[in-house]
């Protein structure tokens, strides 16, 4: 066992909370939603940027590489000044949703370079111009472009001529669970000296002042105040009524700058001020020189010990300092000889930690990027706070009290979120989204199964999961409604934890199971509008895929019957059939829930493989469409060929004998409703006694063994869907032939974009019209492996399609992946296609070993697009690397569905 696995199993136990200090202050505050106050709800407006260093707060805190406790009671981060800039660097800097050409997007360039799971190490860079930050020139230049044109980087300004910028290193590491070692680096990369004022800043969240609800206001305020310390250090004391005391201790004889975490409401608003020291004091005393900002009592609740050096071409200043619990073991301890140790340990023990979940098969670059997309996913946590009955009601929009007026989210009131959440993106999405957290805990299980399972269960807790059994999909409108996969990952978690501790966690899988079950009747009495089991469901989080948008009224009248939508349900019944299955083994009263979902997917496969113009299935074309419901009652296809019509794949469970064995009585009655009703299986994949595969299995899926291969001939095809980065959400088909739908005199029309949107749907920030999306492609090598373990060498296709090369469906599943993993693994020149022609990135020895995982890459070109730091759901790279690293097809096939979950593929004993 590792030391690092140790700490995790410590966590696990409640001997020692090594979690309780992280990484969870968000990137961006600013322009969220919790944060609007506006009546028209324009939250990029209400809250601005350049409002961000004067206004306190209301939900959370941002900065630089910062860290809190897990209630974000006290929060430390990096600011940062060039002598230059106008302001302090607190924050990352980025464009709103209205000033970028493609939607909101960061204006900087940093990396998460290393995290291990109990954050008790890890490293953070950011790149920090030695000229002025381009504020205006980024924010007028992209305004001016089109959707058409490329968007303007921080690189394209010139503020990175010759170099003449600082990486910024951040390094914590933790000698306790509430002793944590700071480490700032400053590298001149330029090639001349240059001034660099270095604060690392201490503060408390507002949770005192007189606007906050009493139902979430301290009763006490909190204090940091200068204190004596020892020769060669400064100190502070930080005094919380539910911390405790903490002592911040600075190398040297460092000024200490404090202020209030208060709104300097006489910048903002022309008001007076309800402090004399306000939250943009210390950036008012270092750039503009004004000493009254700062309180010369040495106290406050915001405090930034002032290093003022300068730097010379090449060379590098460190600075230590620590944050402890205070106690009696703790003096004197503060940045001695020891310090610098402690990292070297730290780090050892990581690299220790992540060779042992690393296959030893994965080259050296590939575990490269499997260790940052995992880092990127731990530095992505966030405390999220929101109270959705104190929120509405000071919106006037709670429909509890008499006279409000409906708005955002009203119908939420219920929820009380204020946990670590794994977050998409913390700058650009700095909000929980419920089917990325699904996907989130897959590579997370890599390194910490019991936080990915607690992740899993947030969604279902009562102060989150609607009462009527709807999940929130994320707080721009709780209401949108996102595709159902946390079934399919609570039973990944679920095998993952039987392979790592030979065990069941029974309760886990109750508890999710009844949960799910809510949320399943949800959709079955919500998004099957006519009975038909056919569903809606709306954008289902693909944004743009379609020719109108899937959530707003149809231009046309009448309703869609969304292939994609009832793709899902059939997974979802699938995944709730399996867990019944498991739960059967410790309670046979679940046997007949077993019955249920199996009842559920017959009906829905019979719903949409109905033959003939009415159904979802082309037999001209072989691809599934969404199905446009006219309110005459007819009907007509939508004939664009995307990832929509790939998604039945995706419905697809092998049943290995024994699933079938621990049920026998529900095995009886689906044979008996099958005998009784065979029109079930007339155009589902054949199955049961005479239809068994390799080892005896059984297969439920939506697709038969003709329509798979026709799919799949598509799928594979590298001038429709097969990208030589995995598969693209659009096929290039419609490059040549876009798909054009009139109506009322309008054109609408979907064309082949591999690269970024051409319109505003859904702000326009995402692109579903042919870049490769990491959660799909994950899901189709799931489908893949299922159909090769139903099959094995009896079913080969060409792959890709017209090269004359045939492959059973693991290899071709492990094709994707390794296309996939290419994105970011260095070519045969040595540059990495998801930075694409930025040759900062691709050359700089200083840049290009740092890895980004963006939200979605060039359909043609693998370049990354989109948000910049979507580690989230594009970390699934690292499982798929670990998964191939440990797997080939023979173990596959011997070992059935628990191939993937081997002794070793884990953190052992975490």
């Amino acid at each position: 066992m590792t030391q690092e696995e140790s700490r995790l199993r410590e966590a696990r136990v409640g001997t020692s909370n090594w979690k309780k200090w992280g990484p969870y202050v968000s990137e961006r505050q600013w322009g969220t939603v919790r944060e609007d106050y506006s009546d028209g709800g324009d939250a990029w407006n209400f809250f601005t940027h350049d409002q961000a260093r004067s206004r306190a707060y209301r939900w959370g805190e941002d900065g630089i590489a910062g860290i809190s406790d897990d209630k974000q009671h006290l929060c430390f981060a990096l600011a940062l000044w060039n002598e230059k800039d106008p302001i302090l660097k607190e924050r990352l800097f980025g464009l709103t949703n209205s000033e970028g050409n493609h939607g909101e997007d960061v204006k900087e360039y940093y990396f998460y370079l290393d995290s291990t799971p109990t954050h008790s190490y890890m490293k953070y860079l950011y790149k920090y111009p030695q000229a002025a930050f381009p504020y205006s020139d980024l924010v007028e230049t992209n305004r001016r472009r089109s959707k058409d044109d490329m968007e303007y980087e921080l690189l394209d300004t010139g503020v990175f001529t010759d170099d003449r910028y600082f990486d910024i290193f951040v390094e914590y590491a933790k000698d306790g669970p509430e002793d944590i070692l700071v480490r700032i680096t400053a590298a001149n990369r330029g090639p001349a000296a240059a001034e660099l004022h270095v604060l690392p800043t201490l503060w408390f969240r507002n949770d005192w002042s007189s606007w906050i609800a009493e139902s979430n206001r301290a009763s006490t305020k909190p204090n940091l105040k200068q204190i004596k310390a020892t020769p060669g250090t400064t100190t502070v004391s930080a005094v919380h009524p539910l911390l405790g005391e903490f002592i911040l201790s600075c190398e040297g004889e460092v000024p200490l700058l404090f202020t209030e975490n208060e709104t300097n409401h006489e910048r903002l608003f022309g008001q007076r001020n309800e402090s004399p020291h306000v939250k943009d004091g210390i950036n008012d005393y270092v750039v503009q020189g004004k000493e009254y900002a700062v309180n010369p009592d040495k106290t406050g609740t915001k405090v930034a010990a002032h290093y003022q050096t300068n730097v010379g071409a090449g060379q590098t200043k460190v600075f230590r300092l620590r944050l402890s619990k205070s106690s009696p073991e703790q003096k004197g301890k503060s940045c001695g000889k020891q310090f610098d140790e402690l990292f070297d340990e730290r780090l050892r023990e990581a690299d220790e930690f992540y060779k042992s979940v690393t296959p030893s098969s994965v080259s050296e670059d590939a575990a490269k990027v499997m260790r940052q997309a995992i880092a990127g996913m731990l530095w992505s946590k966030q405390f999220f706070f929101f109270d959705g009955d104190n929120w509405l009601d000071e919106h006037h929009s709670n429909p509890l009290h008499t006279g409000y007026r409906s708005s955002r989210n009203s119908d939420w009131y219920h929820m009380l979120n204020e946990d670590v959440i794994s977050m998409p993106d913390k700058w650009e999405y700095p909000w929980y989204a419920a089917w990325d957290l699904a996907f989130h805990t897959l590579p997370l299980s890599i390194v910490d199964p019991e936080f990915a399972k607690d992740q899993m269960g947030l969604m279902l807790r009562a102060s989150y999961l609607h009462p009527n059994g709807q999940m929130p999909a994320y707080e721009w409108n709780f209401s949108d409604v996102n595709p159902p996969v946390h079934a399919f990952a609570t039973l990944f978690l679920h095998r993952t934890e039987q392979a790592l501790r030979g065990e069941t966690d029974v309760e886990f899988l109750k508890l999710g199971f009844n949960k799910l079950l809510l949320n399943f009747t949800w959709w079955v009495n919500r998004k099957d509008r006519s009975g038909k089991n056919v569903f809606e469901g709306g954008f289902l989080g693909l944004d743009n895929i379609g020719i109108f948008d899937r959530s707003a009224p149809l231009p046309t009248g009448g309703n869609l019957e969304q292939a994609d939508g009832t793709a899902w349900m059939a997974l979802f019944s699938q995944n709730m059939l399996e867990l019944a299955f498991e739960l059967t083994a410790n309670d046979p009263t679940y046997e007949a829930m077993v019955m249920k979902f199996a009842e559920h997917f017959l009906y829905i496969a019979s719903g949409m493989n109905r033959p003939g113009e009415d159904g979802m299935w082309d037999e001209e074309d072989g691809f599934y469409y969404d199905l446009l419901r006219l309110p005459d009652g007819s009907a007509t296809r939508l004939k664009v060929r995307s990832m929509v019509g790939l998604l039945p794949l995706c419905a697809t469970t092998v049943i290995e004998k024994w699933q079938r064995e621990r049920v026998p009585q529900a095995m009886l009655g689906i044979t008996n409703r099958l005998r009784r009703i065979p029109e079930l299986m007339e155009t589902m994949h054949p199955t049961g006694p005479g239809h068994l595969g390799v080892e005896e299995r059984g297969i439920l899926a939506l697709v038969n063994p003709e329509r798979l291969r026709r799919i799949l001939t598509k799928m594979l095809d590298e001038n429709e869907f097969l990208s030589p980065y995995g598969i693209r959400s659009l096929s290039k088909f419609h490059e040549q032939h876009p798909f054009v739908f009139n109506v009322g005199g309008q054109e609408h029309r979907v064309d082949y974009l591999p690269a970024e949107s051409n319109t505003g749907m859904f702000g326009g920030n995402s692109n579903w019209r042919g870049p490769i999306w990491m959660p799909v492609n994950a899901l189709l090598i799931r489908a893949l492996l299922n159909f090769y373990l139903y099959y094995g060498d009896n079913f080969k296709i060409e792959c890709p399609t017209g090269s004359g090369k045939m492959m059973n469906l693991f290899e071709v599943s492990k094709e994707i992946a390794d296309r996939l993993a290419r994105i970011f693994t260095c070519d045969e020149h040595g540059r990495r296609p998801v930075y694409g022609g930025t040759e900062k990135f691709q050359s700089d020895p200083h840049w290009r070993e740092h890895i980004l995982f963006y939200e979605y890459f060039h359909g043609d070109n693998g370049a990354g697009l989109g948000a910049s730091h979507q580690t989230g759901w594009t970390g699934l790279v690292a499982k798929t690397i670990q998964l191939y690293g440990l797997l080939d097809a023979k173990q596959a096939l011997q070992a059935g569905k628990q191939a993937g979950f081997t002794e070793g593929s884990h953190a052992r004993a975490a």
